[in-house]
């Protein structure tokens, strides 16, 4: 499912418990969000994934709204290396804030 920012600013959303900034390629990001038992992707308002260019900017286009923590995920990319059988590797996991509440 997907969320827009208005969408987030309403009152009876509830509180989002993560977001999870998505590193697609290491050049864009997309956040994903955590509001009770729902994952929601950010979206613009015509339902397109919002991209950023750092997770710097997805963190500041969400100042506003109260998230109890946030991680980073990378994807490893080792596990699609040219002559190698594949294997999955669990991406890695950067947080960068957490509330205690």
């Amino acid at each position: 499912m997907r969320i827009t920012l208005d969408e987030l600013y309403r009152a009876d959303t509830g509180p989002v418990s993560l977001m999870e900034i998505l590193s697609l390629e290491g050049q864009r990001y997309m956040a994903r969000l955590r509001i009770g038992d729902q994952t929601l992707i950010l979206s613009d308002p015509k339902g397109r994934t919002r991209l950023f260019r750092s997770s710097w900017e997805a963190q500041d286009t969400l100042r506003e709204i109260p998230i109890a923590r946030t991680e980073v995920i990378h994807a490893s990319a080792y596990n699609e290396m040219v002559g190698m059988a594949p294997s999955p590797v669990a991406p890695m996991r950067i947080q960068l804030q957490r509330q205690d509440r």
